[in-house]
């Protein structure tokens, strides 16, 4: 019941949080998908997150698993929806993380410059 706020803020995708998406990673084997631009994934992103700019999600969508769950993750959680509907529509099951990699940080959990 508590999840079907989440839902329609995340567009048919439920939003997880920060906790929920590292025990989705760790358990579920889910996929966090970064789809910001460029410079701002290589100043800092969740670790073997794949990047995928929006521009380019749809072109790239069909190198993404569709036997995993898919966390799509942006600035502030917003551009994720669009880009977690595509991929729903897509045959995808997607998440958006909620609050973004704003949220992360916040919730001090570390990013990386790795690529």
């Amino acid at each position: 019941m508590l999840m079907f706020p989440k839902l329609g803020k995340a567009g048919g995708s439920a939003a997880v949080g920060t906790l929920e998406a590292t025990q989705m990673v760790n358990q579920r084997h889910a996929v966090l998908v970064d789809i910001r631009a460029e410079d701002a994934f290589a100043a800092g992103h969740i670790a073997q997150s794949r990047h995928i700019p929006l521009a380019e999600l749809e072109q790239k969508a069909a190198s993404l698993p569709k036997d995993k769950p898919l966390i799509v993750v942006c600035e502030t959680g917003r551009s994720a929806v669009a880009a977690a509907r595509k991929l729903r529509a897509l045959g995808h099951e997607t998440f958006v993380l909620d609050g973004g990699v704003r949220a992360w940080t916040q919730a001090s959990m570390p990013l990386t410059k790795k690529k």
